[in-house]
């Protein structure tokens, strides 16, 4: 959800998508999802030659797994903040990860059952 809230902020602003068939697209940032789709509005592909293809395209939609890099401008990243949410994040994940472990040796997991089936001694005798 960090880099979701990041680019959140980032809407309506200059962006640089790198994909990965190397094509690369500059656009005004319109959109994006938890899974990091973007759609992006006023696009340019910064190898026209590469791919002429796109030349008449001015807005895309862009699936998040087929990014490589996004460049962001300098001045709308806050290294800082980006720094502490990323730490707050680790340390969460961190400590539920503790305390589900904890949970589960309170609750027993991990130790062998008892055999609650009936005793087959029994049956074995009478025949």
């Amino acid at each position: 959800m960090l880099f979701y809230s990041f680019f959140k902020s980032l809407v309506g602003k200059e962006i640089v998508v790198e994909l990965k068939n190397d094509m690369s697209l500059h656009g005004t940032l319109d959109s994006v999802d938890q899974y990091l789709n973007m759609k992006l509005l006023d696009i340019a592909v910064t190898d026209a030659e590469k791919f002429p293809h796109m030349l008449a395209v001015k807005n895309i939609f862009i699936r998040g797994s087929v990014i490589r890099y996004v460049h962001l401008p300098a001045e709308e990243v806050d290294v800082q903040q980006l720094q502490d949410a990323s730490r707050r994040d680790a340390e969460q994940a961190k400590h539920s990860t503790k305390t589900g472990a904890a949970a589960a040796a309170a609750a027993g997991k991990g130790q062998p059952t008892k055999d609650t089936r009936p005793d087959q001694s029994d049956k074995v005798a009478a025949s």
